[in-house]
């Protein structure tokens, strides 16, 4: 999961709506941060940000840095990659993932390239992005045969000392969105950038669209095609900043939207609804209003500066920071009946061990646990998220039922089978919930209020 950001200023310096635009995409990743800024010269930064804020490892840089122009990302992988090219020097920054990349790498490789960004014994997906663009006569040209060649979702920003090259993936499963100020241009992936920054939206990328950005204006290199949109539910459900948009619709607002139909379907009188803080609070914010009950917090965050723990790689850091950074209220749960909305089950084991266990503890009388989207049943093939089967709660449910991996699980997909019923009874024994509903594909869809045809639901249905 990554976020990418760019600007294009008409003063001497970016550097200071740069690194807040960073700041604010900070949500979307815990392993590594980066810029690059074009002025005289190009410069790059990267650091590690796995213990530490993206603005606490550039603030120091924060004066010595210059240019009038800069991208950066927020990622899995370190970004952004700087390449010497017949078309000049150029920084490149990426959101999404290839899925054939290991077919690709070998294609390339007896083109006679090679590969220099290796991380744990992978190549980085930024630097074959570059390897694939370079084939071609022109960047735009070499973007479109990157999409021509992929199987997955790229979305890229490319620094020139001219000027930013932004396009968004040819399914437009993630936003990139450009926004215009007096002081010139920002492109990002969350428009929570944009209103402390003074830019205001100006458009909205379409799928494989790309965009030529200069302290003139924009001009356009290829048209995107509206048809293609698929962009992803999962942004407004869980991954999204709750003061962005895409496509129009507020992260915030849907969220309220989906925690109200989860009310309106359900039978349980609580005595508050609370949400999993932080994506899980405006889902409780909305079933509490649906419901006519009180919005409370038996759980707290510590400190903002804890990652999800849906994002690091590694089981044990995703443990200790779901350990630590909740910390339980034992009076606000002492003797209640406690709705309980969370954004998604992934895993199940944060919520299990670390979240539940401290409601448990502190002597809560129920606790209903209400999940803003359907049971996650397929790893996402367009985004570094799950990457397994095997890691998601319901899939290791329904090996326990049936026996053994079954292949077709279409009736545990249709919320209207008992199979469907007898895998959401189980994961609430699992979890060890006084019980447990999932939201509707069809109330996500709606709660969202897109067209169902535009949304990526693959991770949900298996079907894109």
């Amino acid at each position: 999961m990554s976020g990418i950001f760019g600007v294009v200023s008409k003063n001497k310096n970016c550097m200071n709506q740069l690194f807040y635009a960073g700041d604010y995409h900070s949500h979307l990743g815990t392993q590594f941060g980066g810029i690059a800024l074009s002025g005289e010269k190009i410069i790059r930064r990267i650091h590690n940000i796995s213990s530490s804020q993206f603005k606490s490892k550039l603030l120091e840089e924060f004066s010595s840095l210059e240019g009038n122009k800069g991208i950066g990302a927020i990622s899995y992988e370190e970004q952004p990659i700087y390449v010497k090219s017949r078309f000049g020097d150029f920084c490149l920054v990426t959101n999404g993932w290839i899925n054939n990349w290991k077919a690709l790498t070998e294609e390339l490789f007896l083109k006679n390239f090679s590969f220099s960004e290796i991380s744990d014994s992978r190549i980085n997906i930024c630097e074959l992005v570059s390897k694939l663009i370079l084939q071609k006569k022109s960047l735009t040209e070499g973007i479109e045969y990157m999409y021509s060649k992929i199987k997955g979702s790229i979305s890229l920003l490319i620094l020139t000392k001219k000027g930013i090259y932004a396009s968004r993936d040819k399914y437009g499963l993630s936003p990139l969105i450009i926004g215009k100020s007096r002081e010139g241009f920002a492109v990002v992936s969350e428009t929570a950038a944009f209103p402390n920054l003074d830019f205001k939206v100006v458009k909205e990328l379409l799928p494989e669209e790309i965009v030529f950005i200069q302290q003139s204006g924009l001009r356009q290199k290829k048209k995107g095609n509206e048809n293609n949109l698929k962009i992803c539910a999962f942004s407004w459900v869980y991954t999204g900043f709750p003061a962005s948009c895409y496509q129009g619709k507020n992260v915030e607002k849907v969220r309220e939207n989906c925690g109200k139909l989860l009310a309106r379907a359900d039978q349980v009188k609580p005595d508050l609804a609370a949400g999993v803080p932080d994506s899980g609070t405006a889902h409780a914010v909305g079933y509490a209003l649906g419901k006519g009950v009180p919005f409370r917090r038996p759980l707290v965050k510590y400190t903002p500066g804890y990652g999800r723990s849906y994002l690091p790689s590694a089981q044990s850091v995703r443990n200790l920071v779901a350990k630590m950074k909740l910390i339980p209220i034992k009076e606000i749960i002492k003797g209640q009946k406690i709705v309980l909305c969370e954004d998604s089950i992934v895993r199940g084991t944060q919520l299990k061990n670390y979240t539940l266990t401290k409601l448990w503890g502190s002597k809560a009388k129920e606790v209903h646990v209400r999940v803003a989207c359907p049971p996650l049943l397929f790893p996402c093939i367009f985004n570094y998220s799950t990457r397994t089967k095997k890691e998601l709660i319901a899939r290791r449910v329904i090996k326990f039922i049936e026996g053994k991996n079954k292949k077709d699980i279409s009736r545990y997909i249709d919320d209207k089978t008992s199979k469907y019923d007898k895998m959401v009874s189980q994961i609430a024994k699992d979890l060890g919930v006084t019980t447990l509903k999932y939201q509707k594909i069809a109330d996500m869809v709606s709660a969202i209020g897109l067209p169902k045809d535009k949304l990526c639901l693959y991770c949900w249905t298996g079907k894109f």
